[in-house]
């Protein structure tokens, strides 16, 4: 077993010049744990939000990442679940996804069934689970209702997307700019307008009677026209900030708005107990094998190029989704 490996780092926080690329060691084995190699590792906001400090929780330094795909090649002593040769892929635990090698908990694998390449699930696994505990339940759609989904052309927006057109929900999606309308449009959105529109709560409101449910990864830009674009009783799900934080709210304003419901939720919460984690990727794995979530081809990068792949998600330069896969030679 190799002792060593090469891994992404950071020793501050800052922009994405602050990773290094480093031979690094892998520790001992827990005997909870397995050791993986990885074939793909997914890139999202959330490693952003970490490699800038807003997760005061890591203790530098820090490895970074939280989601890939690989070969098991060395089990724990306690694992009986999960055999050297199995292909598994993995969302949460502790950051150091963007690594050759790495040893994760066993409870946060999974299985990865047939038929579903890895950059797929690279590309699916964080995005896809995230769309699953949005809509299924942190606000459970039902058929008929509307939701409103922001950055409907990215990766949790282009997935959810889909996902609420096949529950029959009416898609109202809402996206940076027209280049990234007819994208939206593929995703099944019924109608899409813009972020920076003036009017977007009021095109809402007239498309719709008002939202159900407001789907909102970008935070400053468009929070305030998130609430108005809700019915009385809606939900405004905030669950990102690529344009800042949303700015501070008064709990009163709720009420005079419509006695609104708001909720910031994080993966973690709705993936930490091991039975409701499986349940929501096994899920997410059969929308993919049913043909209910698809996806256009990711950006796939070398891992020692994530640097340049922040600066392309930081900078919102791509639609969809970006994996880094490490080159075969390392």
């Amino acid at each position: 077993m190799t002792d060593t490996t090469r891994a992404f780092q950071y020793q501050e926080h800052g922009g994405p010049e602050v990773l290094q690329f480093l031979e690094t060691a892998l520790g001992s084995l827990a005997p909870s744990d397995i050791q993986l190699r990885h074939t793909a590792i997914g890139v999202n906001f959330l490693d952003i939000y970490h490699r800038c400090g807003k997760d005061p929780s890591l203790k530098l330094p820090s490895g970074i990442g939280v989601e890939g795909v690989g070969i098991v090649e060395a089990i724990g002593a306690e694992i009986t679940t999960f055999a050297v040769g199995d292909r598994v892929a993995y969302v949460g635990g502790p950051p150091g996804a963007y690594a050759i090698k790495r040893n994760i908990p066993a409870a946060r694998a999974v299985k990865v069934p047939d038929g579903i390449d890895d950059h797929t699930i690279a590309a699916l696994i964080f995005k896809g689970m995230t769309a699953e505990y949005l809509i299924h339940r942190c606000f459970a759609v039902q058929s008929g209702e509307v939701a409103v989904v922001h950055a409907a052309a990215g990766g949790v927006g282009s997935i959810a997307s889909q996902w609420l057109r096949a529950l029959g929900a009416i898609v109202i999606g809402v996206v940076g700019s027209e280049a990234k309308m007819e994208k939206a449009i593929e995703n099944g959105c019924h109608h899409v307008l813009l972020s920076d529109d003036p009017e977007l709560a009021s095109k809402v409101r007239a498309l719709s009677g008002g939202a159900h449910v407001v789907y909102d990864s970008v935070g400053a830009l468009t929070f305030e026209a998130s609430l108005n674009s809700l019915r009385p009783r809606g939900t405004l799900v905030s669950f990102g900030a690529s344009s800042g934080p949303p700015p501070k709210i008064d709990v009163g304003d709720l009420t005079q708005r419509g006695s609104l419901y708001l909720t910031r939720p994080s993966i973690a919460h709705y993936a930490s107990d091991r039975l409701e984690y499986q349940q929501g990727v096994e899920r997410l794995f059969k929308a993919i094998a049913d043909g209910v979530i698809k996806t256009s081809k990711p950006t796939v990068m070398k891992l020692a190029d994530a640097v340049r792949a922040h600066e392309q998600l930081e900078g919102r330069q791509t639609m969809g989704s970006i994996i880094l896969v490490p080159d075969e030679a390392d």
